[in-house]
This record gives C-alpha cells, structure tokens and sequence, in this order.
C-alpha cells in the first residue's frame, strides 16, 4: 500500500529539521542503562517520524514541550488557484511577525510579548505563555512563491500562495449515454 497517496504534499517536512534527534541511550541517577526508558524516547522518535511524514504535528510539540505551547495552530487550504494558510497568533502584534521565503520553503517567525507590569495584585498563578515561534512550511513545486501575499487581522495571519496554472487538475464531465 502506497501512503503517500493519503498525504498529497507534506507541508511540514522541514520544520523540525532544525531539531537534533536526542540521544539514544538514558543513564539513571545511579549511571546504569535503562533499557526500557531508552525503547520507549525511540518508539516515540519513531512515531514522530511516521506522524511528520503525514504532516501532522510531532508528539513532543503536543504533549508539553515548552517551545510547543507558543507554536501557533494554522489551517492550509487549497483552492482552485491558491493555497490559503491561515495562522491563529493571538496576543502578538503585526509588528512582531516576520514571514520569509528559504529556498521554496515559507518561514513565519514571531515573538509573543509581555509588555505591561502590575504591581497592584498579588498574583498566585499566572497562564500565560510569552516566547518566540517558528513555522517552517515546504511549498508544493506548483506554488507560485514570487507571488505570495500576506495580510494581518484580529489576530489571524493569512497567507495566499498563487497556483500555476499548469498545476490545476485537468477535470472534464464525461455524459452518461
């Protein structure tokens, strides 16, 4: 079974490439080898693989890595002659967003900030997430990148990526005599 055919275009490829792989062997406390621990950061690097191959998030970003709450949530659409990739950032101003182009691949960059100091209250529990983000997204070849326009509102980045023309499916009605 080919499974590429159930992911078109993996957008998401180049995005934890930047990310050294941990080592494979765990030491306790004590200096002895956990086996176990180590089967298990290997079963979860694994799966991380499979799941970027897909272009799904990796399980570290989900489950509790701290780089990984400020990674903003985008959704990709595609249309007839563009690809629509909306990105949620809110609590981050215009300002503080930069978007690139790295060799074919889209790069938005961000800082969220914390600006304003209280020293009115006494404060027993704060939740809010502050840091920089970074979203390495790979065009598909017929994405038309000299072309790309971004615009910014309420909090939501949305950017348009022009298709070639000679990318669009070629799709015909066929009668039924």
């Amino acid at each position: 079974m080919n499974l590429q055919k159930l992911s078109p275009w993996n957008w998401f490829k180049s995005e934890n490439a930047d990310t050294p792989a941990p080592p494979t062997t765990v030491e306790s406390r004590r200096g002895e080898l956990t086996p176990f621990l180590g089967m298990h950061q290997e079963l979860d690097r694994w799966m991380d693989s499979v799941m970027r191959q897909f272009g799904m998030p990796s399980l570290e970003s989900r489950l509790g890595d701290m780089p990984g709450l400020l990674q903003p949530r985008l959704d990709i659409a595609e249309r007839g002659s563009e690809y629509v990739i909306s990105v949620e950032v809110p609590g981050v101003e215009e300002k503080d967003i930069t978007l690139s182009l790295d060799d074919h691949r889209l790069v938005i960059e961000g800082e969220k900030r914390h600006e304003s100091r209280t020293e009115e209250h006494q404060l027993h529990r704060v939740e809010r997430s502050y840091g920089s983000f970074r979203r390495v997204l790979d065009l598909p070849a017929d994405a038309r990148d000299e072309e790309i326009q971004a615009s910014f509102d309420k909090g939501v980045l949305t950017v348009r990526v022009p298709r070639s023309e000679q990318a669009k499916p070629a799709r015909r009605e066929i009668p039924i005599q």
